[in-house]
């Protein structure tokens, strides 16, 4: 079973007055690679966030943010009432000992005293707290993977198209293969006879064009590209970790045999049936890069 290394995943959760996010996005990477953007509260929890994601996506570019969002008015910054009441007594008897005229807005002069709307407390992560923090990010997680699978299977059955189009391909030169020896052959005694009263000898003849044409010879080619092939499908079965790193090996030995077949290919029709099987394997290659 493949999976994609793109994926998004969002989870929201309340606690109290407070809305928690969790947001996750992911992208195809060698390895696994994170940065997140967590709100103050939860920063002491940044390296069992990391440890928690890093086990559980394995690869990828990864974003991470988890934010909070309050209640405007519960959330809004206390004034002092007290203090308040102690400043406007305190100039009413300033004004009345020296003389001088009373404020004509008494709510903007005290507002902007020191400490009047200053929020004192101090926010503290409790336990139950991070015990819903943590629900939403496994949610989030969840979602995300079940994304990765939605695009794996997407990925499995362009993988399936192009494995068939490269197994036709192959099929395809078979009548052409076969009707090279008797071509070359041909050609070579057509050589020989345009070159005036040359003797030569019948069996050294028949001996030299054996061994050219077992160089030529792509059996051993077809038969190990036919191999990778059915290796290709069987490991996109498998289940389990690094699928999309052996599928990118596999890959790359499909493409050694079918530049060899391109290389012993002294035909026109071959060679381009060897350029439209590269094109199908680079389509692999480049797709391959975002499975897991």
């Amino acid at each position: 079973m493949i999976l994609s290394m793109t994926g998004y995943g969002k989870a929201v959760v309340t606690y109290k007055e407070k809305k928690i996010s969790v947001e996750i996005k992911s992208l195809n990477s060698k390895n696994f690679d994170l940065s997140t953007r967590i709100a103050p509260l939860y920063r002491e929890k940044e390296m069992e966030i990391r440890q928690t994601l890093a086990s559980l996506l394995e690869r990828g570019k990864v974003d991470f943010s988890l934010w909070i969002e309050k209640d405007a008015v519960l959330d809004a910054t206390p004034i002092n009432a007290q203090l308040v009441k102690n400043y406007y007594q305190q100039i009413k008897n300033i004004a009345a000992e020296i003389g001088i005229p009373e404020p004509a807005e008494w709510f903007p002069t005290l507002l902007h005293l020191p400490d009047v709307t200053t929020k004192t407390e101090i926010e503290i992560l409790d336990e139950e707290e991070w015990e819903v923090t943590k629900q939403a990010i496994n949610n989030a997680v969840e979602n995300l993977i079940d994304f990765r699978k939605q695009e794996g299977t997407a990925l499995e059955r362009k993988f399936h198209e192009k494995i068939n189009n490269i197994e036709a391909l192959l099929k395809s030169i078979e009548p052409y293969e076969e009707s090279r020896v008797p071509k070359i052959k041909e050609k070579i005694i057509e050589g020989l006879e345009q070159v005036a009263k040359v003797d030569y000898d019948r069996n050294r003849l028949e001996q030299e064009l054996i061994y050219y044409i077992e160089k030529l010879d792509i059996n051993e080619e077809k038969q190990r590209l036919a191999n990778h092939l059915n290796y290709f499908r069987e490991t996109m079965e498998e289940k389990g970790h690094g699928v999309g790193k052996k599928l990118g090996f596999i890959a790359q030995e499909m493409g050694r045999e079918i530049n060899t077949t391109g290389s012993k290919s002294n035909q026109a029709e071959m060679q381009n049936i060897v350029v439209k099987m590269k094109d199908e394997l680079e389509q692999i290659k480049e797709q391959v890069l975002n499975a897991l």
